[in-house]
């Protein structure tokens, strides 16, 4: 997610955003805007240009085409084919440049993109709907609705950002959720989020409500199963190692980042979140806590049977808390 804005003489000329992977990136889009008052220019831009042919060309060409004077970069990007080489070839074609400002900004935004890159896998973001006694249901299941309208709704927006929505076979068969982006205005050209599901034992349902639906359903299972009752639903079946009786989420997260996927949600009950949690897997937690109690005689936020002692707890920074109509929203990131 990168974003640009051209200055001249204290006014801003240009400005442009990188709208859709394989389109123009930011600088390109903004070099558009200003046209000719470009020239001699400076250049903010929250991610270092880039200097190799990818999907689209280098931006560093276009820029020293356009004749700009200046560019400031936000942060480096980690990415290897770049890393310094663009800063470094606007350099030698005498071009000033700057990098560092507002880098925490800017890492933040493309925290997924930094996950990729440096760990091989993306940026886990728990989302969780819970009492403020931290139930997600009823001892018997029932769970709809926890959370008011408002909330449901800015969990499309977190659906929307994201690359890939997990969950686990446990989910799918109490709930058969649909795992998509509903409101079509968050949507790109009707683009979804990959939709990943955990089944060990391979146990989706033909039935199941999101093989009907548009965008890519990516099942996890281990060992040696039929998948061709699945692949003819028009889901894809892939099988990886176990942890456990459990599919290996950080081969699943591994296999993600090859496909090029920044952010993944996880959507999932307490035995996965949990899991993720013991692994140290998660980077970011999102609950939504409803205004009520819902007693004791239900399901908790997180399954984690091995924490004995305090000392096995999580350490969150919590990094946003805010209003979403009746309910609170906490965003938290968690130390490893």
């Amino acid at each position: 997610m990168v974003g640009c804005v051209i200055v001249k003489n204290e006014v801003v000329v240009g400005e442009g955003w990188h709208e859709f992977a394989g389109e123009p990136h930011a600088e390109i889009n903004a070099l558009a805007a200003a046209g000719e008052d470009a020239n001699d220019a400076t250049v903010y831009v929250t991610l270092e240009p880039c200097d190799h042919h990818g999907k689209t060309p280098p931006c560093v060409e276009a820029l020293i085409d356009a004749g700009v004077g200046k560019v400031i970069a936000a942060m480096e990007d980690p990415f290897p084919q770049v890393a310094g080489r663009g800063l470094d070839r606007l350099d030698k074609a005498g071009i000033a440049t700057e990098v560092g400002l507002m880098s925490s900004a800017a890492e933040l935004l493309n925290a997924g993109f930094i996950a990729r890159v440096t760990r091989n896998r993306p940026l886990v973001r728990v989302k969780v709907a819970a009492s403020l006694d931290g139930a997600i249901a009823m001892k018997s299941g029932e769970s709809q609705w926890i959370t008011g309208p408002q909330a449901r709704d800015d969990v499309q927006r977190l659906r929307a950002r994201s690359g890939a929505i997990m969950t686990g076979i446990g989910t799918v068969l109490a709930d058969d959720p649909s795992l998509n982006v509903r409101l079509t205005e968050l949507t790109i050209a009707g683009l979804q989020p990959l939709r990943v599901v955990l089944d060990s034992r391979l146990r989706m349902p033909l039935a199941a409500g999101m093989l009907t639906l548009p965008g890519a359903t990516l099942i996890c299972c281990t060992g040696s199963h039929d998948h061709s009752r699945l692949n003819d639903a028009g889901a894809e079946v892939l099988s990886f190692g176990a942890s456990g009786d459990a599919v290996d989420i950080s081969a699943v997260l591994e296999e993600l980042a090859r496909r090029g996927v920044n952010d993944v949600l996880v959507e999932a009950g307490p035995g996965v979140t949990g899991y993720l949690l013991e692994k140290e897997l998660v980077d970011e937690l999102v609950i939504y806590q409803a205004p009520h109690i819902m007693g004791s005689e239900t399901r908790g936020m997180f399954s984690t049977p091995s924490w004995l002692a305090l000392a096995d707890r999580r350490v969150l920074d919590i990094c946003d808390v805010r209003r979403i109509g009746d309910d609170t929203r906490i965003t938290a990131r968690v130390k490893h």
